[in-house]
């Protein structure tokens, strides 16, 4: 009899993502294993038998890995396990996106500059050294333009800015963010000029170099700062087929700057009338609870690690949408109610509140989470938005400004 085949699965927690990978393994029959940085704890009060492993000594991780049986296949969630993954897969062999390749999807300049040199629509861009100063930087920038950290994702830290005095602001925003711990190494900010457009995410598998999108979504919300929360996600795209096949097209050119060969995508893009611009691709599948939309996503990613054949078509039949429910302010959360007339509306599938009582809320652009996810299911795109939006406004959320105990 062959023996089953392994598969690791690295993630920076044990979240809801993560569980999603893990009961599609259990459905495929793949031997799955953990590992995180959560915590480095002898008793692992998870159960679930995690190999504990840091991110940020990649080395180390791959040298603990190789001395457990040999895996099969590799997948990563989230763009710092991306990377851990690429150099465990590289120092034990297994096949995934080179260490290069996935450094320079977490890098927007690199990126940037990979786009450009492969002839793709890109914003006028530079890096603004931190310990040079905001006033500085701001003599080398035009008007409308946006401020972002070079290796954050979710919109964290991205910030429009209209006027000099904004950059300024936005500039020691940014600069507060990182100077977190785990950001000493942090030492540019990369400035770009504001790309006016409509904004789209595509998902997708890349097989020996090939894109297959598996969903292109709409981003109905405009996106034009000063922060970039996103919020509600729909497929497919009502966008003309021809613009679809230009996406399709810039996307896959995006792949190959970026040395990308195996594994999921995520892609984030603007369309206006001068065409396609990428914004950025990562080397992982979309984040949180939205790969629920897909079904079947995860299974696919899990099948196509360990080198067995995969659909690649659309996973969708109809309209799909997920909405990820904005923190309207910063506080503390107590409670919601409406869950159950929000569940109600029809076309909704379901509602999560992921948030916990007495759990810190900070909105962006120096938080990076959700109160939770809303899905919905119809006949039409046009349809989704409207009952995500109508569930939404069934929500009260109750956010003190303390933590003080009520």
């Amino acid at each position: 009899m062959t023996a089953a085949k392994r598969i690791l699965l690295v993630a920076a927690t044990t979240g809801y993502q993560t569980q999603m990978f893990v009961e599609a393994a259990e459905r495929l029959d793949l031997p799955i294993t953990l590992a995180t940085d959560r915590c480095h704890v002898l008793d692992n009060p998870w159960g679930d038998n995690a190999l504990p492993i840091r991110f940020d000594d990649p080395e180390s991780a791959a040298q603990a890995i190789s001395k457990l049986p040999k895996f099969d296949g590799i997948v990563a969630l989230g763009d710092r396990p991306a990377r851990v993954a690429a150099v465990i897969a590289e120092q034990l062999g297994i096949r995934y996106n080179s260490v290069d390749s996935v450094s320079a999807c977490s890098d927007k300049y690199l990126a940037r500059l990979r786009f450009q040199a492969a002839g793709l629509l890109v914003p006028t861009f530079y890096r603004a050294r931190l310990d040079k100063g905001a006033e500085r930087a701001a003599e080398q920038s035009t008007y409308p333009c946006v401020l972002k950290p070079l290796g954050l994702s979710a919109s964290r830290g991205v910030i429009r800015a209209n006027s000099r005095q904004q950059f300024v602001a936005a500039f020691h925003r940014i600069q507060a963010i990182l100077s977190a711990p785990e950001r000493v190494r942090a030492r540019f900010i990369q400035v770009e000029s504001f790309i006016p457009g409509r904004e789209l995410a595509l998902e997708g598998l890349v097989v020996d170099g090939k894109l297959h999108v598996l969903a292109l979504f709409d981003k109905p919300d405009p996106l034009d700062g000063p922060f970039f929360e996103e919020t509600i996600y729909v497929t497919p795209s009502r966008e003309e087929s021809a613009v679809q096949q230009s996406i399709t097209r810039t996307a896959q050119i995006a792949v190959q700057a970026l040395g990308l060969t195996e594994g999921p995508i995520h892609a984030e893009m603007r369309v206006n009338q001068e065409g396609v611009w990428m914004l950025e691709v990562a080397a992982r599948p979309i984040g949180g609870l939205c790969g629920r939309v897909l079904p079947g996503l995860a299974e696919r990613i899990l099948k196509h690690a360990v080198g067995e054949r995969v659909a690649v078509e659309s996973l969708l039949d109809n309209a799909h949408g997920v909405m990820m429910i904005p923190i309207p302010r910063g506080g503390v959360y107590r409670s919601v109610s409406g869950i159950e007339a929000a569940g109600e509306v029809a076309s909704i599938e379901e509602v999560i509140i992921t948030a916990k009582p007495g759990h810190k809320l900070v909105p962006l652009p120096e938080g990076n989470s959700y109160l939770g996810f809303m899905f919905a299911r119809a006949e039409t795109p046009a349809e989704v938005v409207s009952a995500l939006r109508s569930a939404h406004a069934l929500l009260d959320f109750e956010i003190t400004a303390s933590l003080t105990v009520i």
